[in-house]
C-alpha cells in the first residue's frame, strides 16, 4: 500500500496552453512535431498568436508535474504525492495550485515575484504535439526553497523521488542536494532523457546526476540522441539502453533500470544485461485526440505501481494503461476513477 509523501517530483510547472494548428503555422514557427525546445525570441509573438487565432484550451502541465498527477489519480490516496517547482505570483499561478490541490498533490511550490507563471505552447497537427516551452518563472527555482525545513520534510519522507531531464536546465544543485540523499538512505531516485536538447547541450549536468539515477525513462528519439553525443555508433534502442543501465552508479544499493518507450512500438526495459520488449496497448487512429502528456502520463503510471513494490511487467502494464488514457484526451487530462485492474 502507499503512503503518504511516498512519491516527490520536482520540476518545471507550466500552463499548457494547447491548440490544433496547421502546417503553415508549423513552418512560421520553424517548429518541429514531436519534439520539445525552449522558446527563442522568434517564438515568442506565437504565444499571443494562439490565444488570439485559435480555440485554445489552458491545462495544467510542465512534465514531471504530468506525471505525479497522473501517479496520484492512478493511486488514489490523498496526498500520497507530493511537488516542487516555481511558479509566478499571478492568475495562472493560482490556476494552478487549485488544479493540483484538486489533483490530491501535495504542492510546495517557490513563489517568484518577477516573473510570470511560465507557459508551454501546445502545437497539435493530426494528433501529433510540439512543445515550446517559455520557462519564465519555472526558471527560478532556488536550492533555498528546497532547503527550507518545511519542503526538505517533503524530502525525507518520500522513498520514491522522480525529477525529469527539463529541471537540469533550472536548478541542477537541488537536482545535486537531492541525489545525494536519495544515494545516502537507499531511496530511489528516477529521471528521465526528457528532450534531444537536453541530451545535447545539457551533457555535464546530465552526466553529473546520472549516476544517482536508478530508473532512468525516455523515448526513442532521446535515447538515439543520448548515443550520438557518447560516441556510441548505434541507432538500436535496445542496445542503447543496455549500454545507459550499465553506466556506473554512485550507489551500490539499486541496479540501473533504463525504460525505453517507442510510441506505437514495445516499450525497452533494460536490467542485469539483458534488454525486454513489452508491446503497447494499440489505438485505432480515428480515437487519437493527442499525443501530449502520453511520455509523462506513462512515466506516472509506472511509478504508480512502482512505489507499491510491484513487478517491472505490471509498472509497464500501468504506464501503457496511463498513456493510453491521455493520448484519447486533449493535454495531460484523465477521467475521474482510473479503471485499472
Amino acid at each position: 500500500m502507499a503512503s503518504e509523501g511516498i512519491l516527490l517530483g520536482m520540476g518545471n510547472p507550466l500552463l499548457d496552453i494547447s491548440a490544433v494548428v496547421d502546417d503553415d503555422f508549423l513552418g512560421r514557427y520553424d517548429i518541429k512535431l514531436n519534439n520539445a525546445i525552449l522558446a527563442e525570441d522568434k517564438h515568442l509573438p506565437m504565444y499571443d498568436e494562439l490565444a488570439t487565432k485559435y480555440d485554445v484550451e489552458y491545462i495544467a502541465g510542465g512534465a514531471t508535474q504530468n506525471s505525479i498527477r497522473v501517479a496520484q489519480w492512478m493511486l488514489q490516496i490523498p496526498g500520497a504525492t507530493g511537488y516542487m517547482g516555481c511558479i509566478g505570483k499571478d492568475k495562472f499561478g493560482e490556476e494552478m495550485k487549485k488544479n493540483s490541490k484538486a489533483a490530491g498533490v501535495n504542492v510546495h511550490y517557490d513563489e517568484d515575484d518577477t516573473a510570470p507563471t511560465g507557459t508551454c505552447a501546445v502545437c497539435v497537427v493530426g494528433g501529433e504535439r510540439s512543445l515550446i516551452a517559455n520557462l519564465s518563472a519555472a526558471n527560478c527555482y532556488k536550492v533555498d526553497h528546497l532547503k527550507r525545513p518545511e519542503n526538505w520534510a517533503l524530502v525525507e519522507k518520500a522513498k520514491y523521488i522522480y525529477i525529469a531531464g527539463f529541471f537540469l536546465t533550472v536548478s541542477p544543485s537541488s537536482i545535486q542536494l537531492v541525489a545525494e540523499h536519495v544515494a545516502a538512505t537507499n531511496k530511489v531516485f528516477a529521471m528521465n532523457l526528457s528532450a534531444p536538447f537536453i541530451c545535447e547541450f545539457f551533457r555535464e549536468a546530465q552526466e553529473k546526476a546520472l549516476p544517482y539515477v536508478d530508473y532512468l525513462f525516455g523515448n526513442e528519439t532521446e535515447a538515439r540522441t543520448f548515443a550520438r553525443v557518447h560516441g556510441w555508433e548505434t541507432e538500436n534502442v535496445e542496445e542503447i539502453a543496455l549500454k545507459i543501465s550499465q553506466l556506473p552508479k554512485a550507489s551500490g544499493t539499486h541496479k540501473r533500470i533504463t525504460v525505453i518507450t517507442q510510441g506505437a512500438d514495445p516499450v525497452v526495459v533494460a536490467e542485469d544485461g539483458k534488454a525486454k520488449l513489452f508491446p503497447v496497448i494499440l489505438l485505432p487512429k480515428e480515437k487519437l485526440v493527442d499525443t501530449n502528456g502520453a511520455g509523462d502520463a506513462f512515466v506516472g503510471g509506472f511509478l504508480s505501481q512502482l512505489v507499491q513494490g510491484k513487478s517491472i511487467e505490471e509498472c509497464v502494464r500501468a504506464g501503457c494503461y496511463a498513456a493510453n488514457v491521455i493520448i484519447q484526451r486533449p493535454g495531460c487530462t484523465y477521467p475521474e476513477k482510473p479503471d485499472f485492474k
